[in-house]
């Protein structure tokens, strides 16, 4: 698959209008895949249009940005593939165009089954990736339970992550760090 490896990959992931961090499921002998709460836009695009793009950047920012916020119309470019328009990131690094099915449903989330139809490489320099990126998206996952949660546990692990970036992050991690500490009330 080229841009997934076994393991959880963590994109951005575009729906019609909505973008938001997921991560993607690879095990061995199986399709991609994706766990995705009840409630959520994503979700609710994927059932009615049946596709979601991956999308692959080395912007740390944009894993809070668009955790907690929509995404601009301005961030988003159409594409067509498959048969069908999509859309992804303009800021994309790569971006993957997969149809979906839903395999398996619960009251509280939807299993995706990911079916490849399309992958581009929009940049081809590599980015160097420091440890303060990805404290910056586990910081950013801890938020998202955080802030309805309100559970110190992962209060604390936010704080290890955030404590991370200051330390080993650039510039544009540092400004991720104050964008989770200003939407967790840190």
């Amino acid at each position: 698959m080229g841009l997934l490896s076994e393991g959880i990959t963590e994109v951005i992931a575009v729906t019609q209008d909505n973008a938001a961090p997921m991560g993607i499921i690879v095990k061995p002998g199986m399709s991609p895949r994706m766990v995705l709460f009840k409630g959520s836009k994503t979700v609710a695009n994927i059932l009615e249009y049946g596709w979601v793009t991956a999308n692959f950047v080395s912007d740390c920012y944009l894993y809070p940005q668009y955790a907690f916020s929509d995404v601009a119309p301005d961030d988003l470019a159409d594409v067509f593939v498959g048969g069908i328009m999509m859309q992804r990131l303009v800021s994309a690094d790569a971006w993957m165009a997969f149809r979906t099915t839903v395999l398996h449903e619960t009251d509280k989330t939807c299993y995706i089954d990911l079916l490849p139809v399309a992958s581009e490489y929009v940049r081809e320099e590599p980015h160097p990736i420091n440890r303060g990126f990805n404290s910056v998206i586990d910081a950013t996952v801890h938020a998202t339970r955080y802030v309805y949660t309100k559970d110190d546990h992962l209060r604390n692990l936010i704080e290890y992550h955030l404590g991370i970036v200051a330390k080993c992050g650039g510039p544009r991690e540092r400004e991720a760090e104050i964008l989770l500490r200003e939407i967790c009330g840190l």
